[in-house]
């Protein structure tokens, strides 16, 4: 797979929300609404930065698993994945709050078996249930030695629009970037049972960059 957003500051699906909170700060000066041209131009700043595209420094290694987004660990739990992997598997949650990256980037060297995707609900996305109910796409990637890694891009509250570049059959490309979701999120991601897992509960990781586990 081509890494598409590469070199680029800002994520192409962020340039349209940009334009339109600029035109909104230069249309308030010129009609000489200052307070509004303020509060647009802070909001045109915000909307730039929530979309920023940042370069990161990828490990290497066959069997290496890193966080597909930026973020919070808010669970490592063993448990039956009945949707995709149909398998016991560890399920590593990141949360994403608005003040993340929202780039989202493949967790692991192999190729891409499958992407589905599931509308749903918009519940807050930390909640547990989230998993199962909320709008989500799953990316399921086959590793050379035969392991499956489940990467799930999940909507939350605020998130409402999930963006997807890779398609089955292409090679995953260890921390390229895939996708993103606007506005708040998270990302589950499935290892195989028997994988070491390098994070815990609380850590903040960096997509493309922090190690979550090696695979067995």
């Amino acid at each position: 797979m081509a890494d598409r957003a590469v070199g680029v500051p800002v994520a192409k699906e962020g340039i349209p929300f940009i334009a339109v909170a600029a035109g909104g700060t230069l249309a308030a000066g010129w009609m000489g609404w200052t307070a509004i041209a303020g509060a647009a131009g802070l909001l045109t700043l915000f909307v730039s930065w929530f979309f920023r595209n940042p370069p990161r420094i990828i490990p290497q290694g066959a069997r290496l698993v890193l966080a597909p987004g930026d973020g919070k660990v808010i669970a490592v739990e063993e448990e039956f994945e009945p949707r995709y992997l149909k398998d016991r598997s560890v399920r590593v949650t990141i949360f994403l709050n608005v003040f993340d990256v929202h780039i989202n980037r493949i967790p692991c060297e192999g190729t891409v078996e499958n992407v589905q995707y599931q509308p749903g609900q918009f519940l807050v996305a930390s909640k547990p249930e989230a998993t199962i109910k909320n709008e989500q796409n799953a990316v399921m990637i086959k590793t050379g030695q035969g392991a499956k890694v489940l990467c799930v891009q999940v909507a939350g509250l605020i998130a409402r629009r999930i963006v997807c570049w890779v398609s089955p059959k292409e090679r995953a490309v260890l921390g390229e970037r895939f996708g993103l979701i606007r506005f708040g999120s998270r990302m589950d991601t499935f290892l195989p049972i028997g994988s070491v897992i390098k994070v815990a509960v609380g850590d903040r990781v960096k997509g493309g960059e922090s190690i979550l586990g090696e695979l067995p």
